[in-house]
């Protein structure tokens, strides 16, 4: 008898999705949800906007306004998105933040802020997501947000590109880690998208330029330009793949 044909449909499947308020977080969510995923946000900030265009698949959203990094109660975020909505199968680490400054000026404030979020954070939240699948007999999916500079240095942002470089890493040890337990670990790694963290590249116009001048897409990403490869890695299309970095770049990293 031949193997089930993969499916990208999400459909009875619960993704919680860290950031899923604003910007690349909301773009994903809204991509889970039309493939059938109803949606746990977690995260400071108005959820209304990604909870209506949830609604408009006919798909739930639940909010849980948790701030993440230090002190934050990554048991208790899952255990809350299992009571409310029945079960959690794919966990996309989403939430980032980003301080700028020169080397030889950036704040141990800034980089203990940053790494906490971005780096800290995706790393326990995987971990309790972990534990309640194997607890409960279940696959996952768990997606974590790279970054250009996952492969690159970049210039001014100390902490991101250690922070992102580190989710890297991560990635491919929890990949080694959990593939033959049942879940698959992957990462998307966005280029350049129209979000509130590039807001001042965007704004200024000579390196806007530049930026622009190195993609062969010749634009900005918008957040629903990752919907597409977030629903394949969430999906049972994906039930190979293990430990992939996946680039959303408009061609940046060909260049």
């Amino acid at each position: 008898m031949s193997a089930p044909a993969p499916s990208f449909s999400l459909a009875g499947r619960v993704a919680l999705v860290t950031g899923g308020n604003t910007g690349l977080g909301s773009g994903m969510a809204v991509g889970l949800a039309s493939a059938g995923a109803d949606i746990v946000s977690i995260g400071p900030g108005d959820p209304s906007e990604t909870a209506a265009a949830v609604a408009a698949h006919g798909r739930r959203l639940h909010w849980i306004g948790a701030t993440l990094g230090r002190g934050a109660d990554y048991k208790a975020i899952v255990a809350e998105s299992v009571a409310t909505l029945g079960r959690a199968d794919i966990l996309v680490n989403n939430a980032g933040i980003i301080r700028r400054a020169d080397a030889t000026e950036f704040t141990e404030e800034d980089w203990d802020a940053v790494i906490d979020v971005n780096l800290k954070a995706c790393f326990f939240m995987s971990q309790a997501f972990a534990r309640h699948a194997f607890g409960a007999g279940q696959r996952g999916k768990i997606i974590n947000v790279a970054s250009m500079l996952s492969f690159q240095g970049g210039i001014r942002v100390a902490s991101y590109t250690a922070s992102k470089s580190g989710v890297a890493g991560i990635t491919r040890l929890l990949a080694n880690e959990w593939a033959a337990r049942g879940i698959n670990v992957n990462a998307i790694a966005p280029g350049y998208f129209a979000t509130a963290n590039t807001q001042a590249l965007r704004a200024d116009p000579e390196r806007s330029r530049e930026i622009l001048a190195r993609i062969p897409a010749g634009q900005w990403g918008q957040p629903s330009d990752l919907a597409g490869a977030a629903v394949f890695l969430a999906s049972t299309a994906s039930d190979y793949v293990h430990g992939a970095i996946v680039p959303v770049d408009g061609g940046w990293l060909t260049r």
